[in-house]
């Protein structure tokens, strides 16, 4: 018998979904176990087994399953390891694994997949019985991960935001239809949240808080937001504007990918680089109009820098390499496939002054040859991973100075370049952990 305080499924899985009977996902469907993964918030089930999928037909009746052996804190070690979805079918079979499935330890994270879902009846629903013990407050959920639920509002972000103050990552990748107005609430009324990815979230433009919530910080405390990742990949309508508010606001940022955001400038990272002055990762792959004078002002962040891509930015050249060289002497990472005016001396100044990177993609640069190559080799001992995919110039004499002196090479791609077997065979000898991707059907 259900109670108020446990809804029936039918009110957040739709009768018509494929393998929806009675409340019951068919197991054979996989649409069908996305949808169930909310359908399970219901009152304890009785205490003999009844489930079909655990009926123990050719057991006595009284003997115990050995399962049930298990001591309850090993249970619920074990139901750590299910996702949502799983966890809440588990809460289906006997009472004894409804109370374990429903401990707090284990509603720390709420991950949902699938398109067909209602992600926000599901959040309400979970989020209500989460609330039982701490009215209108889920003070043990901490992330919350319903990325590809095309299906998710902002009304199922605002469930969040008035319900989970202790947020701490939040992932919403690929859910189209929410607003700024949801992710406001969200940054506004969940002070410790840290990890936002709302990459692909199309009419996402901005992060800031509400006006209610500006107005009733103390000036001590400022409008800041405490986000330290930020992933706004395929934010298409993002622009420098907008990312002005975000680096006024997110001061904190360490981590910010910006892929795609195609209407970005130099002047957005501008402001960036005032407000923002400790972030280690950045990318800004495939923002066409960013250029040298936008590597010029990432430069500033000098020694904090350790990833940047800047991958398929055509207007970058050799000058914006010479300032990110010139000033982030600790840089690990570095994507600049697809630069097309990047030439050996950008590189030989890459190498002089940034002598602990790990990983280098340079592929499509058609500029670069042995003699940048041969550089980074007596300069780069540490490199890693090393991409001249597409690199015309490349020959096996240049591929042989870097195995001879890039011990550690674990990844080298000279996909469609002018190399020999002899040299395939060479690194592969000198570099005997090196993975090599290539397009020599004669090497194998």
């Amino acid at each position: 018998m259900r109670t108020l305080s446990t809804p029936s499924p039918a009110l957040i899985c739709p009768p018509s979904l494929p393998g929806f009977q009675n409340g019951r996902g068919s197991s054979t469907s996989s649409s069908s176990v996305t949808g169930e993964t909310v359908a399970m918030v219901h009152s304890p089930p009785p205490t003999r087994l009844t489930h079909p999928l655990i009926r123990l037909a050719s057991r006595p009746q009284k003997e115990q399953a050995s399962i049930d052996r298990l001591p309850d804190h090993s249970m619920v070690h074990v139901f750590s390891f299910l996702p949502t979805n799983q966890l809440c079918r588990c809460a289906r079979v006997c009472r004894r694994w409804y109370n374990l499935a429903w401990d707090p330890r284990l509603w720390r994270t709420i991950r949902l997949t699938g398109e067909t879902i209602h992600v926000d009846r599901a959040l309400k629903v979970l989020t209500r019985r989460l609330c039982q013990d701490t009215p209108n407050v889920c003070l043990m959920l901490e992330t919350v991960t319903v990325s590809g639920c095309r299906r998710l509002t902002d009304r199922g972000l605002y469930t969040i935001a008035q319900c989970c103050p202790e947020l701490r990552r939040l992932e919403v990748s690929g859910c189209y239809n929410i607003s700024n107005e949801a992710v406001f609430d969200v940054v506004s009324l969940c002070p410790n949240l840290e990890h936002l990815d709302v990459s692909g979230c199309s009419k996402v433009t901005c992060i800031s808080l509400t006006r209610e919530a500006s107005i009733k910080l103390s000036p001590l405390h400022g409008k800041q937001i405490s986000i330290r990742y930020l992933d706004m990949t395929d934010c298409f309508v993002l622009e420098d504007e907008g990312l002005h508010t975000i680096a006024a606001h997110c001061t904190q940022l360490t981590h910010l990918y910006l892929r795609r955001c195609v209407r970005l400038t130099d002047e957005g990272l501008r402001y960036l680089v005032i407000y923002c002055t400790s972030i280690k990762e950045l990318s800004v792959s495939d923002c066409r109009f960013v250029s040298d004078f936008g590597l010029r002002e990432i430069a500033k962040l000098e020694s904090r820098l350790r990833y940047l891509s800047i991958a398929h930015c055509g207007r970058v050249t050799d000058v914006g390499i010479r300032y990110v060289a010139k000033y982030c002497s600790k840089l690990r990472y570095l994507n600049a496939r697809g630069c097309e005016g990047i030439t050996d001396h950008g590189v030989e100044y890459l190498a002089k002054n940034c002598t602990k990177l790990k990983s280098l993609d340079i592929g499509k640069c058609p500029l670069v040859s042995d003699t940048g190559l041969e550089c980074l080799a007596l300069n780069c001992f540490n490199l890693k991973r090393l991409s001249l995919k597409s690199c015309e110039s490349i020959t096996g004499q240049g591929l042989q100075i870097v195995a001879a002196n890039c011990f550690d090479l674990q990844m080298l791609n000279v996909q469609d370049c002018e190399v020999s077997v002899e040299a395939l065979r060479f690194v592969k000898r000198h570099c005997k952990r090196c993975v090599i991707e290539h397009t020599n059907p004669a090497f194998f």
